[in-house]
């Protein structure tokens, strides 16, 4: 082995080694065990959030691969019908060229060559971070099979009377021409302005006071509405206004939607170009005035002076217009969520158009009753009630979208408009019993990409033929993934495979946090907080983050911004952690539904917990293998490999044995109850605490000293080599990669065989192997050798000086432990000598610890000088007196304690209490040493 760890030249070779050699493809003879990864856009790439999610899933894969289970994580890629088709749009775009140039089947074409020269990237990453799916049986939600899943569900929905075509309200992407879902909307608060217009009523007897955020809309106004109890208005419900401008009669009507408390209690009514407004216009049979046309400028239904204008040039010219009228009474500064298109920017109108629509009420009952009955179970609980909270309010769903690149609609009308469902244009014509002589034109539209991901489950299984692949992984167990799309893609792929398989598509959904920076702050372009984890496994330097984080940032300001912060916060950039730290990292944060504040801090200490274990590693093969100078095994020593049973072993080794099935029980049940917090945490305490800190430090004596046998010494050989191996195999879930490395170094010596780690048993715990009077027997031992560290560390006595050791009090439990680990003791404690004290025996003036009711005494006499150590505690407890007065005068200022935020009060109570604890054990100590 290397004499240090150098992930970078390990993790590619061996991710090859395994691809290569098939080790993720099903193989086991257990139970199925299947995951379908979240489908990412071919066009995307690896964040945090990817990241954090396929480190989870791969864990679980691994666990399941190595319990012997027949194993499949289904990998795939949505083709993103939007994002990809932005990204060739905006190539053509630099050529000077529309796909309206190309027109639509050379477009597609671009679009296929552009996925095949660029589409790889966040598969390939995927890769980098150790991800373990079938490869062989890569899935694209556009390619042949999966486009007749997709085909197939969608003809049968609208045989079974849940498809239908429709005119309702949908988000309207102005820029892109096209519908969009509620995810691909973001709404963020920004400054705008609330206009006050008089409505004047038809009779001349008055007038109403309405406020909009959106004056140009009022030229599609079908009423006012006041709430029904409001005493100024009642008098007024069910007479008519004329609306300015326009000089349509509307209604004024009465609706329990709205606020009397807000701005004059009247409301204008746009049931075309608000979604609440939509809803009431329902209500009340109002009529609809489309205003817009698909670029949201004006259209014909406005007056003629209105038309072809631009929405936001029309708004100016109605508030110039009604002002003009004497009909603006205010214009009043107003924060408001505008609703942005994630891919555009540009704001996004609610529009009326003609849709194909899924009737979604009849397949959520049967998926809420699914999560109700326990058939599916989330994980944390919390999350079911949301998932019931929006599937008992469900509305219908959009499907279909203005686009040309994706799964086109499966209809054809003909020159009447009427449309017609089948698999191909042949196939309608024969179903129908349409001529020749009848045109028919296919839909230009395709379908929503959540309604093809909805089939992910069974699709990618090679629905809808029965076959074997199906048969064997279908339902699938558990479903990894955010909770912003619970009702996104969750619920649909419950609803539609309930449906057409009539059964559950996973039984588990475990739902995890977003991973935020390190302040708790949304990793986001804009904020320039975005950490790549590529650029965590590989390092990068700072300039390099600089120029990545500030990229395509048009406002100085805000560039200027986020490289002062990037040099601030990462002053070196990124050194190259390796995979296995990173990933540690996040199973270390994993605690259940929780968000994720990433602080890079801490994958430096995993990064020090990988060297923990290489080194530990290193001694093992030192101490059980002969070795050249440049540490290449010459022979293997005797650790009983060969199965012979002529050794010995320890209390230690029993000890270590004993630790090894209790971790191997906790990061068994962390995992198996997604606490992946929790077996990362027993893990490390085992590895780091208990093998390197304890048990290896305690195998020096038997394997270096006379005083133990050769079966003693075969016994801790034995034992350390096999505790690694199978410590490498409970750790390979977490960190495939080391572990492997390792692994291949230690199998022989441990008497392990196989080809890769991958298919090597996952250890499980033996209660039988648990010693509990060894693993007493240790604590007692530990206990002595870290009360004479404290002592050692209090009285500033050097580690390297032998010391006599005295015990005092001790029961004969005590001096049964003393006397069995004598050797341990003088040796780890560095003693020059060791008495036991009866009653009655004198004991010299020594410094005192405790190890449960027994005392340990190390006399002072000869140890220190005297006067350096007393004038060296003076020192000390004079500095600790001038902070500790400091503190006494912050909190005894009123002015502080009233107006500081009480948990700042607090860590000055707290900071003064640990000055006074300090001071009194400096003292006492002070005392000791007067007295010698």
């Amino acid at each position: 082995m290397e004499k240090t760890y150098q992930p970078q030249s390990i993790e590619t070779n061996w991710y090859q080694t395994w691809e290569n050699n098939g080790y993720f493809k099903p193989s086991g003879e257990g139970n199925p065990y299947c995951i379908m990864i979240p489908p990412p856009n071919v066009t995307g790439s690896l964040h945090m959030g990817h990241g954090f999610q396929e480190s989870i899933m791969d864990a679980l894969i691994r666990y399941h691969r190595m319990l012997g289970d027949n194993t499949l994580w289904q990998v795939g890629t949505d083709h993103a019908g939007i994002a990809t088709q932005m990204v060739v749009e905006r190539q053509l775009d630099a050529q000077g060229i529309s796909r309206h140039d190309l027109g639509r089947d050379k477009f597609i074409e671009k679009v296929w060559e552009w996925k095949e020269e660029s589409g790889g990237t966040i598969t390939q990453q995927l890769r980098r971070l150790g991800a373990s799916p079938d490869w062989s049986r890569e899935r694209f939600t556009m390619d042949d099979g999966f486009y007749k899943a997709v085909q197939e569900v969608f003809i049968r929905l609208y045989e079974d009377g849940l498809i239908y075509r429709g005119q309702r309200l949908v988000n309207w992407d102005p820029k892109l021409h096209t519908a969009v879902s509620d995810l691909e909307v973001l709404s963020e608060e920004e400054d705008g302005h609330m206009w006050h217009f008089r409505y004047p009523l038809t009779d001349g007897s008055g007038e109403l006071v309405v406020a909009t955020t959106r004056p140009e809309t009022m030229l599609g106004d079908s009423a006012v509405a006041v709430h029904p109890e409001d005493e100024r208005y009642k008098d007024m419900i069910g007479k008519t206004i004329t609306l300015p401008l326009v000089g349509r009669e509307i209604p004024i009507i009465a609706d329990d939607y709205v606020d009397m408390e807000f701005g004059t209690g009247c409301v204008k009514i746009t049931p075309a170009h608000d979604f609440n407004d939509y809803e009431m216009g329902q209500r009340h049979g109002l009529p609809l005035y489309n205003i817009f046309n698909d670029d949201a400028a004006i259209n014909n239904e406005a007056p003629v002076k209105y038309r072809g204008l631009d929405r936001f040039d029309a708004r100016k010219m109605v508030v110039e217009d009604l002002d003009a009228l004497g009909l603006l009474v205010k214009i009043d500064p107003h924060k408001l969520k505008v609703p942005r298109g994630d891919r555009t920017g540009v704001v996004i109108e609610p529009y009326l158009t003609n849709q194909w629509y899924v009737k979604t009420q009849p397949l959520a009952d049967e998926a809420i009753k699914a999560v109700e009955d326990g058939d599916i179970e989330f994980v944390p609980k919390q999350y079911e009630n949301m998932y019931f909270s929006w599937m008992r309010d469900i509305q219908d769903w959009c499907i279909s979208r203005q686009l040309w690149w994706g799964h086109r609609i499966p209809a054809w009308y003909d020159e009447e408009g009427t449309p017609y469902v089948g698999r191909s244009e042949e196939d309608v014509r024969k179903k129908h019993n349409i001529p020749e002589s009848v045109a028919l034109k296919q839909d230009d539209d395709v379908l929503d990409t959540w309604f093809s991901s909805g089939l992910w489950t069974f699709g990618t299984l090679g629905w809808p033929e029965q076959t074997e692949m199906l048969k064997t992984f279908h339902p699938t167990n558990v479903l990894v993934t955010g909770f912003d799309i619970i009702f996104f893609w969750v619920a649909r792929m419950i609803m539609l495979t309930l449906h057409f398989k009539k059964e559950v598509p996973f039984s588990t959904v475990y739902v995890h946090g977003l991973v935020r920076d390190n302040h708790g702050q949304k990793m986001s372009k804009s904020k320039g907080n975005v950490i790549d984890p590529i650029d965590l496994i590989d390092g990068i330097d700072l300039e390099s983050l600089v120029q990545k984080r500030t990229a395509g940032l048009m406002q100085p300001r805000m560039r200027e911004k986020i490289e002062k912060q990037t040099r601030k916060d990462f002053p070196d950039g990124f050194t190259p952690y390796g995979t296995d730290a990173l990933r540690y990292t996040y199973y270390s944060l994993a605690s259940t539904g929780r968000d994720i504040n990433f602080d890079v801090g801490r994958i430096e200490g995993f990064r020090n917990f990988c060297n923990k274990i290489w080194n530990a590693s290193r001694y093992v093969l030192m101490n059980c293998e002969v070795q050249d100078e440049q540490g290449n095994r010459i022979e293997a020593q005797d650790c009983g490999q060969t199965g012979s049973s002529d050794y010995e072993l320890s209390v230690a080794d029993r000890w270590i044995i004993s630790k090894l099935q209790l971790a191997e029980k906790a990061v068994a049940e962390g995992i198996e109850s997604y606490r992946f917090d929790l077996a990362s945490q027993a893990l490390y305490d085992f590895i780091w605490n208990e093998y390197c800190s304890w048990y290896l430090e305690l195998s020096k004596p038997v394997l270096n000293s006379d005083d133990f046998s050769a079966a003693q010494k075969k016994g801790t050989r034995r034992t350390m080599v096999r505790v690694l191996e199978t410590t490498l195999r409970l750790a390979h879930p977490l960190m495939p990669f080391i572990t492997e490395e390792i692994w291949q170094r230690v199998k022989d010596l441990a008497g392990t065989e196989g080809d890769t780690i991958m298919l090597a048993a996952m250890p499980i715990c033996d209660d039988s192997l648990i010693d509990e009077q060894a693993m007493a027997d240790v604590e007692w031992l530990k206990g002595v050798i870290e009360g004479v560290r404290n002592i050692r560390g209090e009285m500033n006595i050097s580690p390297a000086k032998s010391i006599p050791l005295y015990f005092a009090n001790g029961s004969d439990n005590d001096q049964r432990c003393l006397n069995a680990n004598t050797q341990f003791l003088q040796k780890l404690a560095s003693l020059e000598s060791i008495t036991w004290l009866n009653a009655g025996d004198e004991a010299p003036m020594s410094a005192t610890g405790l190890v449960g009711e027994m005392e340990i005494l190390v006399p002072m006499a000869g140890l220190i000088d005297k006067d350096a150590e007393s004038a060296r505690l003076n020192k000390e407890i004079d500095k600790i007196k001038k902070d500790a007065q400091r503190v006494e005068g912050k909190l005894n200022n009123p002015k502080f304690v009233d107006k500081a935020p009480e948990a700042v009060v607090q860590k000055e109570r707290d900071k003064l209490a640990d000055m006074q604890s300090a001071l009194g054990k400096l003292e006492e100590q002070l005392v000791k040493i007067a007295a010698l």
